[in-house]
């Protein structure tokens, strides 16, 4: 398997691996000075892609974005036991988030209609992170993980920084706060804390595994440590996304329900349902009279465990067909 992954010809030594992660070492300035411009560049392009609901945009931020750097450097200083460019990675890739956030911040200050924005495609699509997220980014992780640690497929990594996703949703975070809306705020920094773990995890084990690791007792202690605070982080992660992901799922259980409560209505149709704590939200498009809630109350009941009220939204009126 380790021959698989990470050929030996093509396996980098730790030093290339280190001169590549660690800001500390080698041309400092340069790489520092490289990192801060390409991180501002890259979090401005986030967020304006965000607020204009461009998701061309976005994917140019992502390959831009240089946090994949540190949060790799946290990786091989776990791997190697070496408690300061943990330390050191760690303090850069939270700083890069108290300016991304900051600036998306200030971007949501010059809004002239904030709820637009939390509505459109590039803020909704990360503010309820599920576990499938999570499994791509373990996955992500993994690509990441051969691609630094190997020099034939080193040109991957663009694709990696697409998939993982690291400054959007930290601007994300940064437009909601902006905006008065922290729940969404830290649903998006849900995402991208799951992100980094993922990252962390998998490309240490594969660190692990193609022997980068070092025997000594003092970083074996390290090691230990270090797994026991990845493994707590990723379960406070994955609580949030299992709850999201249930609470999909019980929606559309809830609108198959709310479609069945609207079978004998000619004309109405169910447009949108969504289950937010104790609360679920039925949109219906129908005539002025409807079932009485309290049959769809019933069935939520029994289909939710902790029986949240059923809230009708309804719009009178029906959808018109255009002309043949």
């Amino acid at each position: 398997m380790l021959g698989f992954l990470v050929p030996t010809e093509q396996r980098r030594t730790l030093d290339e691996l280190t001169d590549k992660l660690d800001l500390s070492v080698g041309q400092v300035t340069a790489k520092r000075s490289a990192f801060w411009v390409m991180l501002v560049m890259s979090a401005v392009i986030a967020i304006s892609g965000v607020i204009g609901d461009s998701t061309a945009t976005v994917i140019g931020a992502m390959i831009v974005a240089p946090l994949s750097i540190p949060i790799l450097g946290i990786a091989l200083g776990v791997a190697t036991g070496r408690g300061a460019l943990v330390g050191r990675s760690l303090l850069l890739v939270g700083a890069g988030v108290v300016v991304v956030v900051a600036l998306g911040f200030l971007f949501a200050q010059l809004l002239p209609n904030p709820v637009h924005v939390l509505s459109n495609a590039q803020v909704v699509g990360r503010t309820s992170p599920k576990l499938m997220d999570l499994t791509a980014a373990l996955a992500t992780g993994l690509v990441a993980a051969v691609a630094i640690t190997r020099r034939d497929v080193g040109d991957v990594l663009p694709g990696v920084a697409i998939a993982i996703s690291l400054v959007p949703p930290l601007g994300v975070v940064g437009v909601c706060l902006g905006s008065q809306a922290p729940a969404l705020a830290l649903g998006a920094f849900v995402l991208f804390a799951s992100n980094v773990l993922a990252m962390i995890i998998m490309v240490t084990a594969v660190l692990l595994i193609a022997g980068y690791a070092t025997d000594a007792d003092a970083a074996t202690a390290r090691r230990g440590r270090a797994y026991l605070v990845l493994g707590a982080a990723l379960v406070l992660v994955a609580v949030p996304m299992v709850v999201n992901s249930l609470s999909t799922l019980w929606a559309g259980q809830i609108s198959d329900a709310a479609r069945d409560w609207l079978r004998e209505e000619p004309g109405a149709q169910v447009t949108d349902v969504t289950l937010q704590g104790n609360t679920a939200t039925v949109s219906v498009l129908g005539p002025q009279e409807l079932p009485p809630v309290e049959q769809l109350q019933r069935r939520v009941d029994e289909l939710v465990p902790w029986n949240p009220s059923v809230v009708i939204v309804h719009n009178v009126g029906a959808r018109l067909q255009p002309r043949p």
